[in-house]
């Protein structure tokens, strides 16, 4: 069987990394990257390809940034032609990008079957751009891969045929265990020179950095917690700072950083008090690793972490996110169960593309 899967995000690769382990360990199962270059910033998702130790890419698009309608249709046009050329028998696409679903689309027009890894996440929230992906890719999708029970019942809501779901688990969890040593040898603590408690913050989503309210309310909180926070800070975000002037109301406990590499961000996940985030992977990822999430976001794909009380949803209130820091300071939460293994996800996904189960 000849396979591609499709990215353009980091997130994507870590995705992808414990699949192409899975696949090359398969006789006659050829899965091949095909990277969109969403990400417009190709040298940072080459040290997640290091890392990692994945291969080059079959081919880069080098799409880079722009609207959604231009950066979609770019990749559709050029997707088209890289199948035409590389005739696959199946396409994967993982989670809810615009790679994902301009993978899905150009695949299932062409009448190739499409295998949607992360499927029936769902936040309800269509003003994301990712769950108009997210939504339109599972109901073009051959073979729908679900990373929660919760999901695969979203899947069945929708009415999509039940034959067509399979419960396989999180690829992101199985990154994570294969790489745990790397993570806990990683010494970005010791790079950074922090001995002392401190807290985590991501922020990237449109809806925060793109609202001057809602990032000055992140920002007010920030210098208001009575800890260190680490911010690894992505270009995008720097740039709103500056151009919102947030940049000088950055408490003087902020220590803005550049962005990191995978296994530096887990480390300080690991080993944070608690992580602040709008990013539906680190939610995931601080659950596995015990650490406290408190999520910038009004709502979440990820309703499982909740449940556990390893996550709280705060939005970008002022008050509700320094409520949440407070509760966390002073109650450990303790997962029971991890809902998002069901014993190896990437076999799973193998196994149903050479089966053509659905």
């Amino acid at each position: 069987m000849k396979a591609a899967i499709v990215i353009g995000t980091r997130p994507q690769i870590i995705k992808t990394a414990p699949l192409m382990r899975e696949a090359a360990r398969v006789p006659g199962f050829d899965l091949s990257i095909i990277h969109t270059g969403q990400h417009y910033d190709f040298e940072m998702s080459k040290v997640f390809f290091n890392e990692l130790d994945l291969g080059e890419p079959f081919v880069n698009l080098g799409v880079g940034s722009g609207a959604h309608g231009a950066q979609t249709g770019r990749m559709l046009i050029e997707l088209e032609k890289v199948f035409t050329d590389f005739e696959p028998d199946i396409v994967l696409v993982p989670g809810d990008t615009n790679s994902t679903l301009a993978g899905a689309l150009a695949a299932a027009k062409m009448h190739i079957p499409v295998g949607h890894i992360e499927s029936g996440a769902r936040s309800f929230d269509m003003s994301m751009p990712e769950e108009v992906n997210r939504r339109l890719t599972d109901h073009c999708s051959s073979a729908l891969f679900t990373v929660s029970e919760n999901c695969r019942r979203e899947l069945l809501k929708e009415n999509i045929a039940e034959n067509r779901i399979r419960l396989v688990g999180d690829t992101m969890f199985e990154s994570i265990e294969q790489h745990m040593d790397d993570i806990d040898n990683d010494d970005i603590l010791d790079q950074l020179d922090i001995d002392e408690d401190y807290t985590v913050l991501t922020i990237h989503r449109a809806e925060n950095v793109d609202n001057p309210e809602r990032l000055g309310n992140i920002v007010k909180a920030m210098g208001q917690i009575n800890m260190k926070v680490v911010f690894p800070c992505h270009p995008r975000t720097r740039n709103r700072l500056e151009s919102f002037r947030y940049m000088k109301e950055l408490g003087e406990n902020v220590r803005l950083i550049d962005p990191v590499g995978y296994f530096e961000m887990l480390k300080l996940v690991k080993e944070a008090e608690m992580a602040l985030t709008d990013s539906g992977g680190i939610q995931k990822e601080a659950f596995w690793l015990n650490t406290p999430c408190v999520t910038l976001r009004d709502n979440t794909e990820w309703v499982e972490t909740i449940e556990q009380g390893m996550n709280r949803l705060v939005g970008a209130d002022t008050q509700s996110i320094l409520d949440a820091v407070y509760y966390f300071e002073n109650n450990t939460p303790e997962k029971t169960e991890n809902p998002y293994d069901f014993g190896g996800a990437s076999k799973k996904i193998v196994e149903t593309c050479l089966g053509y189960l659905w």
